[in-house]
């Protein structure tokens, strides 16, 4: 799904409206991204901080719901936009639906990847094989604290990409990244060569996606863009993520 130093940027649809949401994933696109994480918007985001939080806040009271998120990607798929977008939830709204109604719901929507925050990957056999059954792809989460006994685990399920937690806390901005970012990223390739790791969770400037970017094969900036686009709107979005995805992309050199 990703290509070599891809940058991903996240949203949350709904905010600041769903209108608003159609607007920014065609900018991200036209930006440079390699693919697009929109987030569905829960009542409960044990994993997101407060920039995040209060993104699904203003898009819940709006009464956007797992539906219309994947009327956002419909709609977005109609203006022929085809960068690859992945569905950043928890497991809750999923449920809602049920597996299988979901992946095929998802999959006519024109969603190419799932990412559930709080479904153990022990706990998600009978969820990804209902992903891969319509030819969904899925990714897991690995965190600075996952015992590698779990690993084996991983590579038997075989996810498009791993998103790599750069430190132990929610989503959000921060000044400086942790210092055994390399160390940790080095040990975690010896046991995955395969599939690609890509870096998520407090990339908060230029300068930091540029050196995780040196580091992983992808980029994850998610609370920055979501800040930006709240603030400043649409037009600024597109020229924070054009400069996010030229520095991202210029570590292929």
């Amino acid at each position: 799904m990703i290509s070599n130093k891809a940058f991903i940027p996240f949203i949350m649809a709904g905010h600041p409206t769903p209108e608003d949401t159609v607007q920014a994933i065609l900018t991200l696109a036209a930006s440079g991204a390699d693919a697009i994480e929109l987030g569905v918007p829960f009542s409960d985001p044990v994993a997101d901080g407060v920039i995040n939080q209060q993104a699904a806040e203003v898009a819940l009271k709006q009464g956007v719901t797992l539906k219309q998120v994947l009327s956002i990607v419909s709609e977005v798929r109609l203006r022929q936009c085809s960068v690859p977008i992945i569905l950043f939830s928890y497991l809750n709204p999923i449920l809602s639906l049920g597996y299988e109604q979901f992946a095929l719901q998802a999959k006519e929507a024109g969603v190419d990847g799932v990412l559930v925050v709080d479904l153990p990957p022990e706990e998600g056999e009978e969820f990804y094989a209902s992903l891969k059954k319509v030819g969904l792809d899925f990714i897991l989460l690995v965190s600075p604290t996952t015992d590698p006994k779990r690993f084996p685990l991983y590579k038997q399920l075989q996810p498009s990409f791993l998103y790599y937690i750069s430190r132990l806390s929610v989503t959000g901005t921060q000044t400086v990244l942790p210092s055994d970012l390399a160390r940790h990223l080095k040990n975690l390739r010896e046991y995955f060569p395969e599939p690609k790791i890509a870096v998520g969770f407090g990339i908060s400037s230029i300068e930091q996606a540029t050196y995780v970017a040196s580091l992983a094969d992808g980029v994850i900036v998610g609370s920055l863009l979501v800040k930006t686009l709240a603030d400043q709107g649409v037009r600024a979005l597109g020229e924070l993520a054009t400069q996010l995805s030229q520095a991202i992309h210029a570590q292929r050199l």
